[in-house]
């Protein structure tokens, strides 16, 4: 054991030696691999109390235990709460998604994935299968992975919570969804997803929590969500490295 220890000591400080750890998103000189600098912490815009129970979206003030907002009162979502990282709004937030998602930065799954599992650690303390949103097959053939999928092998490391790739699958070819508005990005994810009958028994009576880069509107997770509870599944959470705060 301490001999093991000492080995994967050896092996990181090698690694520092011929790759430096940079920030995630600057690259400017950190002091370990998989971390930001001050300044690019400071401009994350990480999601924290207080926010909507179900939605996540950030409060101005605290509204008291269990306090929702007027979105999700008014149009309550088929999952039951929603968890976030940062805003998208936030320069940092947005440019890491869109690195993982556009250019095959890959890498950046672990550290995020680290992130989501702290930003999400209630939803997990009672999850029994992390269920990525899956792409289309053309669109995966096309990207060559789904960033949804990393981010929950990252998640289940930290956590230890399984992870169900084969139960939900993307049917629907969905054009993208940027510059849709709400209930157009409703209507395109009609349909979108089914549940594989072999793979039933797997979500039937558990706590499920769907794993995604990025929530918008909620269409394409409330869409998922609906097709894993008629299938059975007790509960539905939702939890993603960066949220929309004022989705049109």
């Amino acid at each position: 054991m301490r001999a093991a220890r000492l080995l994967r000591g050896f092996g990181a400080r090698l690694l520092d030696l011929v790759y430096p750890p940079v920030c995630l998103v600057c690259r400017e000189a950190v002091a370990t691999h998989g971390a930001l600098c001050p300044a690019c912490w400071g401009g994350m815009g990480f999601i924290e109390r207080p926010y909507c129970e179900r939605l996540g979206l950030p409060f101005d003030r605290d509204l008291g235990a269990g306090a929702i907002s007027l979105a999700a009162s008014a149009d309550p979502p088929a999952f039951a709460r929603a968890r976030a990282v940062a805003r998208y709004d936030s320069d940092k937030a947005r440019s890491l998604a869109h690195r993982l998602k556009y250019y095959d930065r890959l890498e950046l799954a672990e550290p995020l994935g680290r992130w989501m599992a702290r930003a999400g650690a209630e939803l997990l303390a009672e999850a029994d299968l992390l269920v990525p949103i899956p792409l289309h097959r053309l669109r995966l053939a096309a990207r060559r992975f789904n960033q949804s999928a990393a981010l929950a092998q990252a998640i289940s490391r930290e956590s230890a919570v399984p992870v169900e790739t084969a139960a939900l699958e993307r049917v629907k070819p969905t054009p993208p969804q940027v510059g849709l508005s709400r209930s157009q990005r409703a209507a395109n994810m009609q349909g979108a997803f089914r549940l594989k009958p072999e793979r039933a028994a797997a979500v039937h009576g558990r706590n499920i929590v769907l794993v995604d880069d990025v929530l918008t509107t909620g269409a394409t997770v409330n869409a998922a969500a609906r097709v894993l509870l008629r299938a059975g599944a007790a509960r539905v959470d939702v939890l993603v490295l960066a949220r929309v705060v004022d989705a049109a």
